[in-house]
């Protein structure tokens, strides 16, 4: 026979009202009761964005103290309304309900909490003083005091401070009424209205920034993202394209090795099985080779039937882009030889890429594609001149150059690209090819 026993924890047994009222306490003290002694001087306002950022460098350089001259002049009118010969006749109650409420307010500057509650806790006093029966608990100066503070306060801490803060000048206004205040007028209905309407002015100011901030850093994180995409997806496409070219070339080389015995008369088996070896060698190869460069492949990704295109394509990409009304004039220099496919595909791409550019970004340019068949390798230059005509350029996210700049890496090479001073832009690539490259 077994007997269940079934414990309850102090947390499980607890109500969700007992919770809730837990968790707005919790909030209560996060607040306004955790470190409302700390130090924590109002920073200087941001003079490199907005407004400000159009005023003189002299002058922005002391913009950033406005708010603080804000404050100040805040605490100024409270003096003033606190000079009004309201106070009791003699002088230390006079200096005392004059001078405390604006020194609260320039409180805010360093310590908002403890203003606020500096701000509460003085409002019975300061209407004790004062030598006529009007609001209670505020008089004039202490209403004007508190109105500040919680906006002040309000703008430097965040909405749930905003309403703490309200939620507690209401229920110190409902205790100093009931207990404190018997038989005097009460000005606690203006004062929390004007507190709410302050308050959610304040709030809706913050929200909006911070949703300005969220969206600002939201289309940062994807743009950051886009870009990584298309790099990633250039790299894939130049995999690919590698995996066709060397592929291409493996299989050839398999063929070959496989025929070549059948080509001589009574071949040796040494021959024999060094054609054999290279024959396995080049099958393994090229099992491997799909085995990993094939995972880049979409599933409905199919290989070009078409051979991939060469330096030799670049006068009918030249006369393509004629037709579509660019100006370009192609330059061949050096002694021109058979490169590596990988080399001659990547070097059409990146003219075919560059003249792209040019169509989108410069209608109307004339453009020069220069091609530099040099000892070590082989250099690229494609430049155009400022955009001409009533064609306006098409916005573009400036992933081309990207894009041209993972093939140039990709084959050990270097590449620039910028603006010329002529308004214009320029693109120069070196890909270095080795004797032994050329060869093969």
């Amino acid at each position: 026979m077994f007997r269940v026993t079934q414990t309850h924890s102090s947390e499980t047994s607890r109500s969700p009202e007992f919770r809730l009222v837990q968790a707005a306490l919790e909030g209560l003290r996060q607040e306004l009761l955790h470190d409302a002694l700390a130090y924590r001087p109002l920073p200087r306002m941001d003079v490199d964005s907005g407004p400000a950022r159009r005023l003189p460098g002299r002058i922005r350089g002391h913009a950033g103290l406005f708010p603080h001259a804000v404050v100040a002049f805040c605490a100024f009118v409270v003096l003033a309304i606190g000079s009004d010969g309201s106070a009791v006749g003699f002088a230390p109650a006079a200096f005392l309900f004059a001078w405390v409420p604006p020194a609260i307010v320039l409180a805010t500057l360093s310590r908002p909490v403890l203003a606020f509650w500096a701000s509460l806790a003085v409002t019975p006093f300061l209407s004790l003083l004062s030598d006529h029966w009007g609001g209670w608990p505020w008089t004039d100066n202490a209403f004007a005091a508190h109105l500040v503070v919680l906006t002040v306060v309000a703008a430097r801490t965040g909405p749930r401070a905003a309403a703490w803060m309200w939620a507690v000048t209401a229920g110190y206004a409902l205790f100093t009424e009931a207990f404190l205040g018997v038989g005097r007028g009460s000005d606690s209905v203006p004062m929390l209205f004007v507190a709410a309407l302050a308050l959610l002015a304040v709030t809706l100011v913050q929200v909006r920034r911070q949703a300005r901030r969220d969206v600002t850093a939201q289309e940062t994180v994807t743009l950051r993202e886009i870009s990584k995409r298309t790099v990633l997806e250039e790299r894939t496409t130049i995999a690919r394209e590698l995996h066709d070219v060397v592929a291409h070339h493996m299989s050839v080389v398999a063929i070959q090795a496989e025929a070549a015995p059948y080509r001589v008369e009574n071949p040796p088996p040494e021959l024999e099985q060094a054609f054999r070896t290279i024959r396995e060698n080049a099958v393994a190869a090229l099992t491997e080779l799909r085995r990993i460069l094939g995972v880049v492949r979409a599933e409905d990704y199919e290989a070009p039937e078409a051979p991939q295109p060469t330096l030799d394509d670049l006068d009918a990409l030249v006369d393509n882009v004629r037709e579509a009304g660019l100006d370009v004039t192609k330059t061949v220099t050096g002694a021109v030889r058979e490169l590596p496919q990988g080399v001659e595909l990547s070097a059409y791409r990146i003219v075919q890429e560059a003249l792209s550019n040019v169509l989108r970004h410069a209608p109307g340019a004339p453009a020069k594609v220069e091609v530099s068949h040099v000892l070590g390798g082989l250099g690229l230059r494609v430049v155009n001149g400022p955009a001409r005509g009533p064609a306006e350029p098409s916005p573009g996210a400036g992933h081309g150059i990207a894009g041209m700049r993972e093939r140039v890496t990709m084959l050990g090479g270097e590449m620039t690209a910028g603006a010329t001073d002529d308004g214009g832009y320029e693109v120069t690539a070196f890909v270095p090819v080795g004797r032994e490259e050329q060869q093969a």
